[in-house]
């Protein structure tokens, strides 16, 4: 905002440097024509940069923000991953536990790893075990394949994963958009600069001519603040 305030006073300095020398040197009517056209220019640019400004500061707050928020998901989506793995791999190990207790003919510690399958697991091992797995070549190595098997942990963090890529995106939009704002910004203090240059000149076509030129930038920078999406 200290940017904003410097081209606000330099603004105010530009003015108070035009009249210096009215009391002196009267300018003619093309001059007081000039002089309107130049104080209309540094009101508007005054307007717009502070406008321009405050949007910049604005989109970067918010692209902050969603890269904190990219960050924290994809914390989170590790945590479920993780989980997921050790629950897949508790899986793996009651299952191999329970196929040598099959292939000793031990139904008593069958039965007993099978009271301690997860939920998901028990489900898909039941739909398994009706395809009567060890005679029939066309059903699927073990339980964890079957379509009835579900991972929350893993669809949860699958989830978590898309909200993250989300922020991610929002994050990197914003800040294209602050800096398009920073862009006419500096577009603008290229305006206040052709305005005091043109008090500098005394004859009257120069000083017409940057003053067209500083209006014509302004003009410029005005419509893509006017397309630029706001907050």
């Amino acid at each position: 905002m200290s940017e904003i305030t410097s081209n606000v006073e330099f603004a105010h300095r530009i003015h108070e440097h035009e009249h210096e020398g009215h009391d002196e040197h009267p300018p003619d009517r093309r001059h007081e024509w000039v002089a309107i056209a130049e104080a209309i220019v540094l009101a508007a640019v005054a307007i717009a940069t502070a406008w321009s400004g405050y949007q910049a500061a604005k989109w970067d707050a918010l692209s902050a923000e969603q890269y904190a928020l990219h960050g924290q998901t994809v914390s989170q989506s590790q945590e479920k991953t993780t989980v997921s793995g050790q629950y897949r791999l508790y899986d793996v190990t009651t299952f191999n536990a329970w196929m040598l207790a099959r292939a000793g003919g031990n139904k008593e510690l069958m039965q007993f790893y099978e009271r301690r399958f997860r939920p998901e697991f028990r489900i898909a091992f039941d739909d398994w075990m009706k395809l009567d797995p060890i005679n029939n070549p066309n059903a699927p190595p073990g339980p964890g394949l079957m379509p009835s098997f579900k991972d929350p942990y893993a669809e949860e963090a699958a989830a978590i994963a898309k909200q993250a890529k989300a922020h991610f995106e929002k994050a990197v939009a914003s800040r294209y958009t602050g800096d398009q704002y920073v862009k006419v910004t500096v577009l603008l203090a290229t305006v206040l600069l052709l305005t005091a240059l043109s008090q500098r000149f005394k004859p009257f076509g120069p000083r017409a001519t940057v003053v067209v030129i500083a209006f014509v930038l302004l003009s410029f920078g005005a419509y893509h603040l006017v397309q630029l999406p706001r907050l």
